[in-house]
C-alpha cells in the first residue's frame, strides 16, 4: 500500500469523524442533556469503513459510490437536525447573527497568573486552552449553526478530494465531479439558510421537518459518482436493446437531469412554491431562486428532449444503412461481427416499416 494513499485515507476520516464529534458536542451543549453524547457511537461505523478499505481496497475508493462520504452524512446529519430544531432558543445580542466573542487579554492573564510556579508553561497552555474552549461556547447559537452547515459542505468537497480515488475513474472524471460539487454544495447551502431564516417557518415546526427532509435528500448525491462516469455495456444481444443502449451512450447526461429533477432543483421548486401559494411568504430572494428552480428544470427537460430526438435520429439512421448500432463503449469486435439478425432486430424496435428488408449477408461472411 502507498504511503500517500494510505495518509489520503486516514486523515481524510480523521477530518470527518472530528467535525461530526463538533457537532455532537454542539448538540450536548444547547440540549444541555449528556445522553446526546451517544450520537458520537456512529463514528464507529466510519472506523469499520475505514478498516475494511484497507484491507479489501488498500485504501482506494470504490466504483460509483462513496462508503466514506455516505456514512459521514449519517454521522454529522442527525446534529444539524437537532440543532436546526432547536434553532434560535438563545440569545443573539443586539444584532442578528452577532458573534459573542471575547477573548480579551486580561482572560489569558489571569490564566498566566494562576499557572505561574505551579506546573509551569504546560499548565499555562491548558488554562489557555480552557478559556478559549469556554469564549467559543459563548458565540450565539445561529452562527454556530450556519457554520456547521458551511464547514460541513466544505469537507465533503474536499474530502471526496482527498479520498483516493479507484481504477475506475479517472483524475479528468474527478475535476469535474468536484467542480459539480461545488456548486451543488453551494445550492443547497443557500435553499437550507434562505427558507429556514424566514420567521414565520421558524414558527411551524411541520414546515421545518419537511425543510429538513428535503436538504437532507439532497445530500444523497455527493456519495455518488455516477454525473462522470458513463455505464459500459456488454457485447451481448440482451445489450442491443433499446433502452441499454440509451443508458450506455447517455449514462452521464441521464443522471445529471434525474439528479436535477428529483433531488435537487425539482424538490426545491416545490417546498418554495409552497412557500409562496400556500403559506404566502414572499420575499426578494425567495422568488428570484424559484424562478431560478423553473429555469434549471425547462432547461434539463430540454436537454433530455434533445437526448431523446438524437437518439433517435442516430438509430434510425443506422437501421436504414443495415448498421448494427453498437454503443461507443462495446469493443470494436462487437461492432464488426454484427449480424443481419440483430439488424431485423433493432428495426423491429425501431418500428421500422417492414417492406425495406435488410441486406442481404457478403459473400465475404
Amino acid at each position: 500500500m502507498e504511503l500517500m494513499v494510505l495518509l489520503n485515507a486516514l486523515v481524510t476520516r480523521l477530518l470527518f469523524v472530528l467535525h461530526s464529534l463538533i457537532g455532537v458536542w454542539r448538540v450536548t451543549a444547547v440540549k444541555k442533556e449528556p445522553k446526546y453524547w451517544l450520537l458520537a457511537l456512529l463514528n464507529l461505523l466510519l472506523c469499520l469503513e475505514t478498516g475494511l478499505t484497507l484491507k479489501f481496497k488498500q485504501g482506494r475508493g470504490y466504483k460509483w459510490f462513496s462508503p466514506a462520504i455516505f456514512l459521514y452524512l449519517i454521522c454529522t446529519v442527525p446534529s444539524l437536525w437537532l440543532l436546526e430544531i432547536h434553532h434560535g432558543t438563545q440569545y443573539c445580542g443586539n444584532e442578528p447573527g452577532a458573534v459573542q466573542v471575547n477573548v480579551s487579554n486580561q482572560d489569558f492573564n489571569q490564566s498566566r497568573e494562576s499557572s505561574h510556579g505551579n506546573e509551569g508553561t504546560d499548565h499555562h497552555i491548558i488554562q489557555t486552552a480552557k478559556v478559549f474552549v469556554n469564549q467559543l461556547s459563548t458565540i450565539c447559537e445561529t452562527v454556530w449553526t450556519l457554520a456547521l452547515h458551511q464547514t460541513f459542505l466544505l469537507l465533503l468537497v474536499v474530502g471526496r478530494w482527498l479520498l483516493p480515488i479507484g481504477v475506475e475513474i479517472t483524475r479528468d472524471q474527478l475535476s469535474q465531479l468536484l467542480l459539480m460539487f461545488v456548486g451543488t454544495a453551494a445550492d443547497i447551502l443557500e435553499f437550507a439558510s434562505e427558507t429556514l431564516d424566514i420567521e414565520d417557518v421558524r414558527k411551524n415546526y411541520a414546515l421545518i421537518n419537511a425543510i429538513l427532509a428535503v436538504w437532507t435528500w439532497s445530500m444523497l448525491q455527493f456519495p455518488l459518482d455516477l454525473a462522470v462516469q458513463h455505464i459500459g455495456c456488454k457485447p451481448s444481444a440482451s445489450s442491443r436493446r433499446i433502452p441499454s443502449l440509451l443508458l450506455c451512450r447517455y449514462s452521464a447526461e441521464l443522471w445529471n437531469i434525474w439528479v436535477s429533477l428529483f433531488i435537487q432543483d425539482g424538490p426545491f421548486f416545490i417546498v418554495r412554491s409552497i412557500l409562496m401559494g400556500h403559506f404566502r411568504i414572499f420575499n426578494q430572494m425567495l422568488v428570484f431562486f424559484t424562478a431560478k428552480n423553473v429555469l434549471v428544470v425547462t432547461l434539463q427537460l430540454y436537454r433530455l428532449a434533445v437526448i431523446m430526438f438524437d437518439f433517435r435520429a442516430t438509430i434510425l439512421q443506422k437501421s436504414r444503412k443495415g448498421e448494427v448500432c453498437c454503443c461507443p463503449c462495446e469493443p470494436y469486435e462487437a461492432r464488426a461481427h454484427g449480424t443481419s439478425h440483430h439488424d431485423n432486430e433493432l428495426k423491429e424496435l425501431v418500428a421500422f416499416p417492414p417492406k425495406e428488408e435488410s441486406q442481404a449477408p457478403s459473400e465475404d461472411h
